[in-house]
């Protein structure tokens, strides 16, 4: 089973891909989608729809996951994250039905076993858990194997956290 986690964003999107495997989950590829400022900001999101679309049909997973977005302050930077975050939704449940959400605390409960743990907590875990030489970068990618992983792991229980 091929299993994409996606960090939202409208500058920096993060894109994990894992793979199960004989009982054990396998680091495929991770990275970003980045748009500038400087360009129109639907362009932006077409860019995005346009990026996502690319990583589905070059990957062709099973599952895609997204880290569900939680802001304390800023409303504009939230309603920009969350229109990137719905074009990629739509581009995803376009191609499947099969799409997931865990909230930032879910991951870092699932993955460092401490809901509040830190980045870089959470990058090493990821490097131990996948048995990677150094953990996966940018922060956004790494974010997103992390969404990934934490779906892989919830095995039949992931089915909870179906988006609705």
């Amino acid at each position: 089973m091929r299993i994409l986690g996606i960090d939202p964003g409208l500058a920096t999107m993060g894109w994990g891909l894992i793979e199960g495997q004989s009982n054990k989950a396998v680091f495929i590829g991770c990275g970003v989608i980045i748009t500038t400022p400087d360009t129109p900001f639907p362009r932006r999101l077409a860019e995005i729809d346009q990026a996502v679309s690319d990583l589905i049909n070059l990957y062709k997973p099973d599952e895609i996951v997204f880290e569900q977005l939680f802001f304390a302050k800023n409303v504009t930077t939230a309603f920009t994250v969350g229109a990137a975050r719905g074009v990629a939704v739509a581009r995803c449940a376009r191609y499947t039905e099969h799409l997931y959400e865990y909230t930032p605390m879910q991951i870092k409960q699932a993955v460092v076993g401490y809901g509040k743990a830190q980045k870089m907590q959470v990058q090493q875990m990821i490097k131990l858990l996948l048995n990677l030489p150094v953990h996966p970068t940018p922060d956004d990618a790494a974010d997103a194997v992390a969404a990934a992983l934490t779906h892989y792991n919830a095995g039949r229980f992931g089915r909870n956290h179906l988006m609705k």
